[in-house]
């Protein structure tokens, strides 16, 4: 499979990015975006916040709000390391741009509880943003976005429990949230990690994560898992 093209760096500004691999061909993105408190339903975007903050989290000065961080935190790897025992995953759609197109994917926006409630964009930094190995054309799902439904799993106790669901329905169109952060959208070698929904329980750490994008429209599934390695803290 011929390589994809993207976003080139302008000289003079060399700029680290993510080598992923999209659909068994390697890409690189350059830019990495976090859109926080994505939902169409306001309840549903306050029980998301009084979620966070009931372990801390400040409230958003507004919504939705675009976090940018750095690009060389995407990973398709199967493990990722920590500080401590304080993080944990959440399922996101992601939109990737290239040349040839808009992609669709499925990622984990796994951040450090305990620091974002100092700092959102810290504690976002501060971890790794697995994504699945596969995406679908953006244009072979845009009529049926709405059906699509997001999952994810904790690993615990030696069991897999469901740790969020629901439907993309609730979560704010995608090219809505493309031209809130710019208003040509997004430039080809960026990516967008699109919001996430309210957890079942409690958001707590788990020894591994699985999320999941599912298209019962087309009989497809996206998927991925990964182990999280917590480091001892000093």
């Amino acid at each position: 499979m011929a390589e994809i093209t993207v976003g080139r760096v302008p000289a003079g500004a060399p700029v680290s990015g993510a080598q992923i691999v999209l659909n068994g061909a390697p890409t690189t993105v350059q830019d990495l975006i976090i859109a926080g408190w994505t939902g169409r339903d306001a309840e549903a975007v306050e029980a998301h916040i009084r979620e966070l903050e009931a372990i801390g989290v400040p409230r958003p000065k507004s919504t939705p709000t675009y976090y940018r961080v750095a690009a060389s935190l995407l990973t398709q790897a199967t493990a990722i390391q920590v500080a401590g025992q304080a993080s944990s995953g959440e399922a996101e759609p992601v939109l990737l741009a290239t040349e040839e197109g808009l992609w669709v994917g499925v990622g984990s926006d796994h951040t450090d509880r305990q620091l974002e409630t100092q700092d959102v964009t810290l504690s976002k930094q501060i971890c790794a943003k697995p994504v699945a190995p596969e995406f679908w054309a953006f244009d072979e799902v845009a009529n049926h976005w709405d059906s699509l439904t997001l999952r994810s799993f904790a690993h615990e106790g030696g069991g897999r429990v469901l740790y969020q669901e629901g439907r993309l329905a609730k979560i704010r169109p995608p090219r809505d949230l493309m031209a809130g952060y710019a208003a040509g959208g997004l430039r080809p070698g960026s990516a967008m990690f699109c919001g996430t929904l309210a957890v079942l329980g409690d958001v707590r750490f788990a020894e591994a994560f699985s999320f999941e994008l599912e298209d019962p429209v087309k009989h497809r599934l996206l998927s991925h898992t990964y182990e999280v390695a917590p480091l001892p803290m000093q």
